[in-house]
């Protein structure tokens, strides 16, 4: 697994002992998911969430994203190493505690992120957990902000969700899909505008 383009271009990303611990992203499905999201990447505040091996969040920081906040009580230790190997150590901040305990504390303390990765285990519920507590939130996402999520290619039972709309989704063969959400409200005013 390695650092596809920008700053960090070809650095190879130290992953954990064990396929239990962790399922990296597939570079494949990393580049297209990067592709997609193309400039907009730059100048973000991410989050990246069930972080593992910090992958996703590294690569938005190579491309130009502001700052990353990685969340994994797993892998805390791997991620601050990873930063350290790409040299963007300055850029991140690791915590090492359960996601949902940190997501109430980020939303208590009015932290927003403009881009929010979300990786978990798949057929676990996770990620749809995690969609419901930021749908919820009053600040955890900003108005432009972008929720990408990487889920199961058989996971497609989106919860119910007041604020959140799916806006875009992709299917990577049999096993993974990414959806991307974003506020109902954004994407009106979008279309409004269109």
């Amino acid at each position: 697994m390695r650092i596809i383009t920008g700053s960090a271009r070809g650095c190879r990303l130290k992953t954990p002992k064990g396929a239990d611990v962790t399922r990296p992203t597939a570079d494949r499905v990393k580049e297209s998911l990067f592709n997609i999201l193309g400039q907009m990447v730059v100048g973000r505040k991410v989050l990246d969430i069930f972080a593992g091996t910090g992958n996703l969040g590294l690569e938005a920081l190579s491309r130009g994203a502001e700052s990353a906040l990685f969340v994994d009580k797993a892998t805390a230790k791997l991620i601050t190493e990873n930063l350290q190997l790409t040299r963007l150590q300055e850029k991140g901040k690791v915590c090492s505690s359960d996601v949902f305990a940190e997501l109430s504390r980020q939303a208590a303390g009015k932290a927003e992120f403009s881009l929010i990765f979300c990786d978990p285990p798949y057929h676990k519920g996770l990620w749809q957990q995690a969609l419901k507590h930021i749908d919820a939130s009053e600040s955890l996402m900003a108005e432009n902000g972008i929720l990408v999520v990487e889920h199961g290619a058989e996971e497609n039972e989106i919860p119910e969700l007041s604020r959140l709309q799916l806006v875009h989704n992709r299917r990577y063969g049999h096993t993974t899909q990414i959806s991307f959400f974003q506020w109902r409200s954004f994407v009106e005013a979008e279309e409004e505008e269109a």
